[in-house]
């Protein structure tokens, strides 16, 4: 944080200790000029208030606490941008790639400083990557095991599932059928393909859409006719006017989507016969994605999670839409 900053959150943190200690010391002190265990006067509800002081073990616990959050203060980073001399943090927060969690892990490991975040890292992969390992590759170690062989393990697709539940579910929802600008993983409309290795290559490398805006090129009246045609072709019943012209319009569609309509794996353009919308079905819905153009983006999961990882995962998804299949 800025120096500005560093310095507000210090002031405020021992202005409280501070506070709190003199607070403890004006309490302890007789103001009253009455003697102790004195009668006050006050009387509540039959019950006399006596000058009593406060009980010597409660005083010493609030001592205890300040002497406490200071030598914490002193150990940890909670003082602006003082880092604490035992150099513990609980993870990096400003880091922007995967490359430069792993470099700052790598320097804080040679420094022996403590990063909660990677010891845990560390550990985690000692109690279960064994297991991660085991369920993925064959007996030699080295050679992955067949995606629809994976698939066929109760074992491997729960552990496919908590994979799954904890970086996909997010985005797709716990149970895979996805919303708004996210497949359904449950069904068989695949935009690049539903194949295992397809898959696996989804979630290793990530997927960008490129449906382009044709307001410009097309005019309203255009996006209008062109949406008529494209719910047409689900069977949807439409304007057949409209319809007509926005067939012959659909020539610039086609080069993607093509003639037929029916799609196109290698560009990742939807089929439109098959009435399953990503950014929804409706005209209006339909109209804003020719209007304005789709550009969605799936990450790519190699760097963060790993190929072993990406085999178990994608056998799960694999059987999500293939329940059936062995």
């Amino acid at each position: 944080m800025s120096t500005f900053w560093s310095l507000f959150v210090t002031i405020i943190v021992l202005g409280t200790i501070a506070g709190c200690a003199a607070l403890i010391i004006w309490t302890t002190k007789d103001k009253m000029g009455v003697a102790e265990g004195d009668d006050m006067g006050h009387d509540y509800d039959g019950i006399r208030e006596l000058n009593n002081p406060l009980p010597k073990w409660w005083s010493y616990m609030f001592w205890a606490t300040l002497v406490f959050g200071i030598g914490y203060l002193i150990l940890y980073p909670g003082l602006g941008n003082f880092a604490g001399v035992l150099g513990w943090k609980s993870s990096y927060q400003d880091i922007r790639s995967v490359e430069e969690s792993r470099e700052l892990m790598a320097k804080a490991q040679e420094a022996q400083h403590i990063n909660q975040y990677a010891m845990e890292l560390e550990a985690a992969d000692k109690v279960f990557g064994e297991a991660f390992r085991k369920l993925a590759y064959q007996e030699d170690g080295k050679t992955l095991r067949p995606i629809t062989q994976i698939a066929d393990n109760e074992e491997a697709l729960k552990v496919g599932q908590r994979l799954f539940i904890q970086n996909c579910a997010q985005c797709h929802g716990s149970d895979a059928r996805g919303q708004a600008g996210f497949p359904n993983l449950t069904d068989d409309a695949w935009l690049y393909g539903g194949e295992p290795q397809t898959i696996k290559a989804t979630l290793m490398h990530g997927r960008q859409g490129n449906m382009p805006a044709w307001l410009d090129t097309m005019g309203e009246d255009g996006v209008k006719e062109v949406a008529a045609y494209a719910l047409s072709l689900s069977g949807r019943k439409v304007d057949a006017q409209m319809a007509a012209k926005g067939k012959t319009r659909f020539v610039v569609c086609a080069a993607c989507h093509g003639t037929d309509g029916k799609g196109n794996p290698a560009f990742g353009a939807p089929d439109l016969t098959d009435n399953v919308w990503l950014y929804g079905g409706s005209r209006r819905a339909v109209e804003d994605t020719i209007r304005y153009g789709r550009q969605g983006v799936m990450p790519a999961w190699k760097d963060i999670l790993g190929e072993e990882k990406i085999q178990l995962l994608s056998a799960y998804v694999w059987r999500l839409s293939n329940p059936e299949v062995k």
